[in-house]
């Protein structure tokens, strides 16, 4: 079974046919770095990074990309509220972004592009689109004109009526349309530039469109994915610049991941209503890895402390089972690579199928309990197969299972613990107990 996705660009789940081969250029939108991520920003980071791990298991070349958004209205009002510059505010934020992403088990992107970084392509790019006649200047301003462009809502799926009546949109007496978008802005707050409009800084909806173009030469690129959030009107008004300019639709496949929202209510930096990354404990990072990754990726999740508490319970559980598991494999001097195809093939299809995480962790779930089961008997051979099968599901999620492996002096004092309990010399067995305990073995 080949690998099928849902195309928010036509709400059908189809095929993944890269278009070149088996490279695949990914790009999703990344943070505005004005503040910490709380755990909804999150959730993009933790699901494209485990699609491209299982990208990477299927066998492709992977071509990463995420932008840092390090010019915006947001970090212009906090450089001036806190007297600096807006590059102090932009490193500051990014900085803590990448630790969060360490911590919640998340590789760095191939490529990590800065909006301030293609400020001269964007200028030359509004400046393109301004003689297609799609972008006009009124005093600075510069504004794409969406009545030009007739597929305008392909990615929202409404008309022009529909979206004026629907979303608030920034109302400006400039403006031919109430939809058109700002491709530049004139400003005399906060870091600016010159440009052939007159002094100002780029809108927001251009940035990954030129970043993308640059960095992938031009082609539409195989996925672009973000937040749900994202889709309309940022990645609406993406797709109609490409096309605008380029004549296509920027990616070929585009991704939606549900928001996290909190009490019922969309979690928000602006409303206060947030949990922050940087405030997980170090050992809660992975159940919340694993509970974004436990839910299907498209459905919003309704976050809560007692929800959490499942998680929490949940990663410790394979924890535990694998540690156990690989402490008698270490003990019994095993080491093979041996899995169990048949679960690997039913993990494939599951993850093949829109990557139904939620079947996968039935699967996980039905494999500790052979582990176990294994444990018990003392069947070795078959504990090895299964716990690496487990082991192989949870390095593709991107899912620690941290097991350090036992050297001669640990295992001589395993095996001591292991003689006296079968000699009932229970004080001695309590002492190496402890012993193991100090050292983390238990």
């Amino acid at each position: 079974m080949s690998l099928k996705l849902y195309n928010s660009l036509t709400n059908k789940i189809e095929e993944f046919i890269p278009k070149n081969g088996k490279d695949v250029n990914m790009y999703v939108c990344g943070p505005t770095v004005y503040n910490y991520i709380h755990i909804g920003n999150a959730r993009p980071v933790i699901f494209f990074d485990m699609f491209k791990n299982y990208l990477e298991f299927l066998g492709y070349n992977v071509h990463y990309a995420s932008n840092i958004t390090d010019v915006d209205d947001k970090i212009i009002n906090k450089a001036i509220e806190r007297n600096v510059s807006e590059k102090e505010i932009a490193t500051e934020y990014e900085k803590a972004y990448f630790v969060d992403v360490k911590r919640l088990g998340s590789k760095r992107p191939d490529f990590v592009p800065h909006a301030t970084e293609y400020i001269n392509d964007m200028q030359q790019f509004i400046k393109g689109l301004e003689d297609k006649g799609f972008a006009y200047d009124n005093d600075g301003d510069v504004y794409f004109r969406i009545d030009k462009l007739k597929e305008y809502g392909i990615l929202s799926n409404q008309n022009k009526e529909e979206l004026e009546k629907g979303v608030r949109i920034d109302v400006s007496d400039k403006k031919e349309n109430p939809l058109d978008f700002t491709l530049w802005k004139k400003t005399d707050k906060g870091i600016q530039w010159d440009s052939p409009f007159g002094k100002g800084r780029p809108g927001w909806h251009t940035e990954c469109v030129c970043m993308i173009n640059n960095i992938f030469k031009g082609k539409e690129i195989d996925i672009h994915g973000g937040g749900m959030d994202l889709k309309f009107p940022h990645h609406e008004n993406e797709i109609a610049q490409a096309n605008a300019m380029y004549g296509h639709h920027l990616a070929k496949y585009w991704m939606h991941v549900g928001r996290v929202d909190l009490g019922k209510e969309k979690m928000s930096k602006s409303l206060g209503n947030v949990i922050w990354v940087k405030d997980f404990k170090d050992d809660e990072m992975m159940a919340y890895r694993l509970l974004v990754i436990a839910t299907p990726y498209r459905n919003s999740v309704n976050f809560s402390n007692e929800l959490f508490d499942q998680y929490k319970k949940m990663y410790e559980k394979f924890v535990r089972g694998y540690k156990q598991a690989m402490l008698l494999i270490d003990l019994a001097n095993k080491d093979s690579n041996l899995i169990n195809e048949d679960e690997k093939n039913q993990f494939i299809e599951y993850m093949n199928n829109d990557l139904n995480t939620a079947n996968v962790f039935t699967l996980a779930n039905d494999i500790l309990k052979k582990m176990n089961v294994s444990i018990r008997n003392k069947d070795i051979d078959t504990l090895v197969i299964e716990t690496n099968t487990l082991k192989m599901i949870f390095d593709v999620f991107g899912l620690e299972l941290n097991y350090k492996k036992l050297n001669d002096e640990e295992k001589a004092l395993y095996n001591e613990w292991n003689d006296a309990k079968a000699r009932k010399d229970f004080a001695q067995a309590d002492q190496i107990r402890e012993k193991l305990i100090e050292r983390g073995l238990i």
